[in-house]
């Protein structure tokens, strides 16, 4: 029985979707290509944070539409659920391998399905960075508070802390600048963080001043 066109495509998509799944493209930590993951039953493309993609054991993901970056997909994608989530905690063992188009039908997407409210990872919050400039042109970070859970939260105490942080490299010895700054939380190296609700910042910050201008 001789297939037609319509019906050929139909079943190369589906060889190439069990050829993805049977041998899927290796994917490794740190080299800034989406992955393809594991939710539920189904598998999504997740576009990894740059910058925090390391790992080895977790990475920061944005979940994206399969079909992205084509035009029609951002809509789709804000009808299913696919916008809006931000950035998201992505163990490493829930992805398969580096993102093939021939996983498209194993997406909600292809099923017309919404994503979960649910999908199996936690928000990959954000940070603020303290930094002090040396006149010798070196940067150095004095303290990375996190996770903040909304951008505005963390912007707020950024800018508290310019505040209170205004002038203060003139009185420190070797030091032309020191300043607050938001940025992504880096889920790889959480343990490097203080919590903001757990210290008190500005006497925290004090101590390491003190320490720098000696």
């Amino acid at each position: 029985m001789k297939l037609t066109p319509e019906d050929q495509t139909l079943v190369d998509a589906f060889r190439a979707m069990l050829a993805a799944l049977r041998v899927p493209e290796p994917w490794a930590p740190g080299r800034a290509q989406d992955v393809a993951v594991r939710i539920g039953p189904f598998v999504e493309r997740a576009r990894p944070r740059p910058g925090d993609d390391h790992g080895p054991d977790v990475i920061a993901v944005a979940l994206v539409h399969p079909d992205t970056p084509h035009a029609a997909a951002y809509l789709h994608g804000h009808q299913l659920g696919y916008t809006g989530r931000g950035w998201l905690r992505c163990e490493t063992t829930t992805i398969l391998g580096a993102w093939q188009p021939a996983y498209t039908a194993l997406t909600h997407a292809a099923a017309g399905l919404p994503l979960p409210d649910d999908v199996g990872m936690d928000p990959a919050h954000y940070g603020v960075h303290v930094s002090a400039r040396h006149t010798d042109g070196t940067t150095d970070t004095l303290l990375r508070l996190g996770p903040y859970p909304q951008t505005w939260l963390a912007s707020r105490d950024a800018d508290r802390l310019n505040t209170e942080l205004e002038g203060t490299a003139a009185s420190l010895s070797g030091l032309t600048a020191v300043t607050a700054e938001t940025a992504p939380f880096n889920v790889a190296d959480h343990e490097g963080y203080t919590d903001p609700y757990d210290a008190y910042v500005t006497a925290l910050l004090a101590d390491l001043l003190a320490g720098v201008g000696t």
